[in-house]
């Protein structure tokens, strides 16, 4: 079972304003994978998924402290930037198991890069630019991640 979920974002606001709409679908909980080239747009989408969550502060990619937490009266958000991580088994030294509970919403940049150490995707989102838009892409990758693609198809 396959399911994707295609969108043309025009700019940077409205790559926020989408990640506002994906937050009330992933507040129970989820494991996001984020793809896409530097710059592409992960870290933006991401402000707006811990903004349309209840967050008033600022989003700042998590580049050198590897995760940003975000204890939100509903929900507590995990924004993991990976990229400079050499090796997965750091991740088991700084404790990652404890940040995937059930009802935690965990966003992973460069996943590929905790392999074998992080659990499963209920989405994979990739993000490519098209001039200055970007189009992105969402694949679910469980019942959850399903659940979700078929809301963001009824919204559409």
């Amino acid at each position: 079972m396959t399911m994707r979920f295609d969108q043309y974002l025009a700019d940077e606001q409205a790559t926020v304003a989408f990640g506002a709409q994906l937050a009330p679908l992933i507040a129970d909980g989820a494991v996001i994978y984020m793809y896409g080239d530097l710059g592409a747009g992960k870290t933006t989408l991401t402000r707006g998924i811990v903004q349309g969550l209840g967050h008033k502060g600022k989003v700042k990619s998590p580049t050198y402290t590897l995760v940003e937490p975000y204890e939100l009266a509903q929900v507590k958000v995990y924004h993991f930037d990976l990229y400079r991580l050499a090796d997965p088994e750091e991740l088991e030294f700084m404790g990652i198991r404890d940040y995937f509970d059930n009802r935690a919403v965990c966003i992973l940049e460069w996943p590929s890069k905790g392999e074998g150490v992080i659990p499963r995707a209920d989405l994979e989102i990739t993000l490519e630019y098209t001039g200055e838009a970007r189009e992105i892409s969402i694949d679910a990758k469980s019942e959850r991640g399903a659940d979700v693609v078929t809301k963001l198809k009824g919204n559409a």
